[in-house]
């Protein structure tokens, strides 16, 4: 029994996806608005920041992500539904390929500061702090599906066991409807 207790504790930890590094906040967690307003204080310390994926540039020894910057949930989660504060840069020594990190991306590095890089945005030059890249986590995209479908049997349609078409709605009730992925006919 013990053994099964050891071998299902190891299994649980390793569902973890998140490095350590995204996962857990640096012991003192400095915020973007600390960070625009006292640079220089705050060079070279350890940062966790988040975001959404405005730019990529490649350059020939590294990359740039330019990101707009939201505040992190618990899990470490760009909350997009909170206001933005601003941007800053990701710096990674490695080639970030575009195709990979796309725009409106969600994304959080874990990382060191080491200053700010002058951008001009429109017209308006910008200080924009940099973070040198330790873990960088692309988070995925969840798509929400907008059909009725409360229930399903594990048959990997998401209406049922016994019929695959979408449901539609007559009177008051759902009916299902002839569909070319139905597993039996509907009686």
């Amino acid at each position: 029994m013990k053994r099964y207790l050891l071998l299902t504790c190891l299994l649980l930890g390793a569902c973890s996806s998140l490095p350590p590094a995204i996962k857990n906040p640096p012991l003192h967690d400095i915020s973007y608005a600390q960070a625009i307003q006292q640079i220089a204080n705050y060079k070279n310390a350890p940062v966790r920041w988040g975001g959404v994926i405005i730019d990529v540039e490649n350059e020939q020894n590294f990359s740039l992500i330019q990101v707009l910057y939201y505040p992190l949930s618990s899990n470490a989660r760009p909350q997009t539904d909170q206001p933005n504060e601003g941007r800053f840069l990701i710096k990674s020594p490695e080639f970030l390929d575009p195709a990979v990190y796309t725009r409106n991306t969600k994304i959080t590095v874990a990382g060191t500061l080491t200053g700010d890089v002058e951008r001009t945005i429109g017209k308006k030059v910008l200080h924009l702090p940099l973070v040198a890249a330790t873990n960088i986590h692309l988070w995925p995209v969840y798509v929400y599906d907008n059909r009725y479908d409360g229930f399903d049997y594990g048959f990997g349609y998401g209406y049922g066991p016994y019929y695959g078409g979408y449901p539609y709605f007559w009177g008051n009730y759902y009916w299902p409807a002839y569909s070319p992925f139905m597993r039996a006919p509907f009686y």
